[in-house]
């Protein structure tokens, strides 16, 4: 999610002023807390915590004004990156074939395929455009979109691919109006496409209300389930807790945690680099660590992507996944207190 630069972001705050008192006055009362990135008038709002803040990113979220906005992100980053941002590969996993498709600057939405039904399931697709040339390349039908949360960089391409297949169901949590949205989804539902596409919805609030990661089963396809993790955790990264506050992020996080070690990660960014580098700051004698930034480092010299990774290794150098590791309270100079018991708090989180 990107905040556009001042030349539309000033006509904006200036809409919002002229609003009125009683708008204002709703905007506090309801707005949740959340944040544009990558914009210098962004970081300085989120830092200072000013009221336009709330009142900008409630536009954003609440009004067409977020969209129109998406669509001039959208537009910019098919000039800028024609082929998409980054160059991907598919992953078969006896007959299922999961593609990342890369959208905007650093996204990626998701191709998942039944290749015997020729059936496909989206996650995230934010662009339209490249998500429906991958399908038309594919030749396969849409049976759904799976959505993790209301972002526009995330959700922004539902409506037109719902239209575009009519029989196309939108997924996700009602509590943060996906756009499109039709089948609202709880925690730990499930859904079955066919007879070998099983998707688990876990609800993982934190980066936004009602954000929602789905785990597709390896055992209805006879091999590792992937997670399909939106905003909620990167390779070597988490989001940002823009409606949550930390002990609902290490919930969430600890429901990462909990899933099985061979589990591949596919993150809804491209943040590797960065987010090893700050793993490096944390963390700084981790030889996992190293050797995977190594590793993404030539990747993204050559701009390939770096997903999927496995959770057997983010929990080896995920700052995010390892905060119960002893060896990361070393890291950071943690010491327990003889009154406190953080067995008993993990547990609380699980």
């Amino acid at each position: 999610m990107a905040l556009p630069d001042w030349t539309v972001y000033l006509p904006v705050l200036c809409f919002a002023s002229v609003c009125g008192g009683f708008y204002i006055c709703r905007v506090f009362k309801c707005a949740r807390i959340s944040a544009w990135k990558n914009s210098p008038i962004a970081k300085l709002m989120a830092r200072t915590e000013k009221p336009l803040f709330w009142i900008a990113y409630s536009l954003y979220t609440r009004t067409k004004l977020g969209y129109i906005f998406h669509k001039r992100q959208m537009r910019k980053a098919r000039e800028r990156y024609p082929a998409g941002h980054s160059r991907t590969q598919p992953t078969i996993i006896n007959d299922i074939k999961i593609i990342p498709v890369p959208i905007l600057s650093d996204n990626y939405s998701y191709v998942v395929i039944d290749t015997a039904s020729n059936m496909a399931v989206v996650v995230d697709p934010a662009d339209p455009q490249p998500v429906q040339a991958c399908l038309e390349e594919e030749g396969v039908a849409l049976q759904a979109v799976l959505c993790t949360h209301k972002h526009w960089d995330h959700s922004g391409g539902n409506r037109a691919l719902k239209r575009r297949y009519r029989s196309c169901r939108v997924y996700g949590n009602v509590m943060d109006n996906i756009p499109g949205l039709t089948h609202p989804l709880s925690d730990k539902d499930t859904i079955d496409f066919g007879t070998r596409l099983r998707f688990r919805a876990f609800y993982t609030p934190g980066h936004t209300v009602g954000h929602v990661i789905y785990l597709l089963d390896g055992r209805a396809i006879g091999g590792p389930s992937s997670l399909f993790s939106g905003d909620l955790v990167f390779l070597s990264g988490c989001g940002r807790m823009f409606e949550g506050n930390a002990s609902t992020m290490l919930s969430s996080l600890d429901t990462v945690g909990s899933l099985n070690d061979d589990t591949l990660l596919w993150p809804g960014h491209e943040y590797a680099e960065d987010n090893l580098l700050f793993a490096a700051e944390v963390e700084p004698c981790n030889v996992v660590r190293k050797q995977k930034l190594l590793w993404v480092l030539q990747q993204r010299s050559q701009r390939l992507c770096t997903c999927p990774s496995t959770l057997a290794e983010e929990k080896q150098y995920n700052p995010f996944l390892r905060s119960h590791s002893q060896d990361l309270h070393r890291a950071l100079g943690l010491q327990q207190k003889q009154d406190e018991d953080w067995t008993s708090y993990k547990e609380g989180h699980l």
